[in-house]
């Protein structure tokens, strides 16, 4: 495409995120002329439908463990350069109100959109540029980078000595979600590994489908593990939070979890009383060998559908001991096999992304391409829920901000 009115920085940064605004936001405080560019029509979409629109920011438990990447150590420097305690300052700067949820979760009191206009603001405080509705053609390297794109339809090129990626994943399409950032990261000889929806609900397989899909809405705090260890390089994960059950198949925080670690064809393993310990349930507290006395049981630390229904389906045919101990640690055993998950358009975030061994960890700059970093979901650094994938952004960016 003819380009025309080549406008000159020293950093562009394309996506105007959680991670390419903190990004944008150190880099001209660091004296950089700086230019965010945008596809949607306006910044901050994902922020502002997080955490149910108050926006879960950061976790003050936040560790490297609360992270999934081929390299579990990349995530460390950046996690230990930007803290939660940070951006927590950087909201009390702003009077923004906040409050903890449980597990270390922070949430603003009022809206996500609070988080959008802070991070708006300190953008205009240093001089960034923040262009919306900017559509990427083409990226082109000699000595600086030069973007050709569209504004409103109309042509427009920029160049720069730094360009930083910040265009996230591919959960939610419907947010403008694209694969832009990963076919920019193959042009530049970077290796993508595999990509999946993560913090995802689980579907089920038919049999499970016929068995638990009436019973939705239905919810209680389980554990929630991997069958197997085999896809774990370290400890085998395991979540305890609440279970949902959907007329598709399994939600709910516990769920969320565990998908992220999930691959297709492999089991999940659910404790639906984690309270007690196996034999503790039925052998202690049934007056008799009956369905009556064992259903009495389970309605006292089940919900009463899921209680009835597990019943129905695994109640042993003679009321013996054994009967009854095979029966009760099963209950802490439910293994499922799902059918897949409900993909992109209901994942939170997507797992896999550019390859961390491509990046300075310090930096995140692309060890081959001076000049070139990438940030935040694109990234192969995947958190866990509850606010730990945008401490990555905000640590990501920060660190590719100082080194622009």
């Amino acid at each position: 495409m003819a380009s025309q009115n080549v406008e000159h920085c020293d950093v562009i940064v394309l996506g105007a995120g959680a991670a390419g605004l903190m990004c944008a936001i150190e880099a001209a405080k660091h004296g950089k002329s700086v230019v965010v560019l945008e596809l949607a029509d306006e910044i901050g979409k994902k922020i502002l439908i997080s955490g149910g629109g108050r926006c879960n920011f950061t976790n003050i438990l936040c560790k490297p463990e609360n992270f999934i990447s081929e390299n579990p150590h990349f995530a460390k420097s950046a996690l230990a350069r930007y803290q939660p305690k940070d951006f927590i300052a950087l909201l009390e700067k702003h009077q923004i109100k906040y409050h903890e949820k449980t597990l270390g979760q922070l949430f603003c009191d009022g809206s996500a959109r609070e988080i959008v206009t802070m991070l708006e603001a300190e953008c205009a405080a240093v001089g960034v540029s923040i262009i919306v509705n900017a559509r990427v053609q083409k990226v082109e390297r000699n000595e600086s980078f030069k973007i050709n794109l569209t504004i409103d339809g109309r042509p427009h090129s920029y160049s720069a000595k730094s360009l930083v990626v910040a265009t996230g994943g591919l959960s939610i399409p419907k947010m403008g979600a694209t694969g832009f950032g990963y076919d920019l990261a193959r042009q530049f000889g970077l290796k993508i590994v595999e990509c999946r929806p993560a913090l995802v609900p689980l579907t089920f397989n038919e049999e499970d489908h016929y068995n638990w899909s009436d019973l939705t809405g239905v919810s209680t705090e389980v554990i929630a593990s991997l069958a197997s260890t085999k896809t774990a390089k370290n400890a085998k994960p395991r979540f305890r939070e609440k279970m949902l059950i959907t007329h598709r198949g399994l939600s709910g925080p516990a769920i969320l979890q565990i998908s992220s670690y999930w691959k297709q064809g492999s089991a999940i393993t659910v404790d639906l009383v984690p309270d007690k310990k196996p034999t503790e349930l039925l052998m202690q507290k049934i007056s008799g060998r009956d369905v009556p006395a064992v259903s009495h049981a389970f309605r006292d630390v089940l919900p009463h559908r899921l209680a009835d229904r597990w019943l129905n389906l695994y109640a042993p045919e003679r009321f013996t001991n054994q009967g009854l101990e095979e029966m009760e640690r099963s209950i802490h055993h439910w293994q499922i096999t799902p059918e897949g998950t409900e993909g992109y358009e209901k994942a939170e975030v997507t797992a896999g992304g550019v390859s961390t061994d491509a990046f300075d960890a310090k930096t995140m700059q692309a060890k081959s391409v001076p000049g070139l970093f990438f940030i935040g979901e694109v990234v192969d650094v995947t958190g866990h829920l509850g606010g730990f994938n945008f401490q990555w952004a905000w640590a990501s960016g920060y660190c590719a901000g100082q080194a622009v």
